[in-house]
């Protein structure tokens, strides 16, 4: 295994900043957003495809640093009932896998989506309890008229271009954990794969050892994300996990994004990487930091440093920067 960094952690540099940064605490490993909701403030889609001067650029820009791709990252919703936002997620999703084949990156990140209520809706539904009955319907019709038609389509197109689709289980997403991916994997097909994110897992109540082991048996984990989840438990004992406050609201809210490390312990971790190691899994573990209480670079290298005491081939290339 290998760390990485998902870059969007500093969309407001540009490409040759952000590359900087990480080289400088010996990561050699990037994950680039390409479109959705992430945005491509360093792999502008359109332009990469149409300006072979511009993929160039971009080529050395990596090559300068020894750095290599684990994935495009389209985290969009195509099934989105506004036709506005599905067709440019489409489009993005679309264009990226393009890129992946020219680059020659084998997976693009994805969310599976999140339809809403019907045929007029005009908002993503997600369903979480199947009574009254309403719900049992709109989950129904959400997967046989939007999901599956969908992801059926675009699994095989995906595996054309040599791409498997890392999809990341995530609340408000119709995939959100492993019953409803294996259920889409089933009906689309091997493409169908996993970016596995425990800090999803962790506040659903999720153990994400045991979650890594199912979805590793399966083969079906291709990309890992570092995350990490504070549960505030005073909070969860007044009002649950389910919790709609803003991000930002640390005090208030069952539970917030950490840096590894601080939401469970680095023995947690240990745990989780022996796992995806028996399970086979040899790829990038990417960093992403979305912790309200640490810095961007405070964080980041915080992470580097935890990852560094298990990955040795990370440890020297960190003693090397230095």
């Amino acid at each position: 295994m290998r760390v990485g960094v998902f870059t969007a952690l500093y969309g407001t540099l540009s490409l040759d900043e952000a590359l900087d940064r990480i080289a400088a605490l010996g990561v050699r490993t990037v994950e680039l957003g390409a479109g959705g909701y992430v945005g491509t403030s360093h792999c502008d889609l359109e332009a990469l495809l149409a300006d072979a001067s511009a993929l160039t650029r971009f080529r050395r820009a990596l090559e300068a640093r020894e750095m290599t791709i684990s994935a495009l990252s389209v985290h969009g919703n195509q099934l989105h009932p506004d036709p506005a936002v599905a067709e440019a997620h489409h489009r993005d999703w679309r264009r990226a896998l393009e890129l992946a084949q020219v680059l020659g990156v084998d997976v693009v990140v994805a969310f599976s989506g999140c339809p809403g209520d019907g045929p007029e809706s005009r908002w993503p539904n997600w369903v979480t309890c199947p009574w009254p009955t309403d719900f049992s319907d709109v989950l129904d019709w959400q997967w046989r008229e939007r999901v599956l038609p969908y992801w059926t389509e675009e699994a095989p197109r995906a595996a054309a271009a040599g791409v498997r689709i890392g999809f990341e289980m995530h609340p408000g997403m119709v995939v959100y954990n492993p019953e409803t991916f294996l259920r889409l994997r089933a009906a689309a097909g091997e493409a169908a794969c996993c970016n596995y994110d425990p800090s999803h897992m962790f506040w659903q109540g999720i153990d994400p050892v045991d979650a890594a082991r199912e979805l590793g048996r399966a083969g079906t984990v291709v990309h890992v994300h570092a995350k990490d989840t504070l549960l505030d438990h005073a909070n969860i004992r007044r009002n649950g996990v389910l919790d709609t406050k803003p991000h930002d609201r640390v005090l208030d809210r069952a539970w917030i994004f950490r840096t590894i490390g601080f939401g469970h312990g680095e023995e947690l971790w240990r745990r989780l990487l022996g796992a995806l190691t028996a399970v086979g899994y040899d790829g990038a573990i990417s960093i992403e930091h979305e912790d309200p209480l640490m810095s961007l670079d405070d964080g980041l290298a915080k992470a580097v440093r935890l990852l560094a005491q298990e990955l040795p081939e990370v440890s020297d290339a960190a003693a090397a920067a230095r």
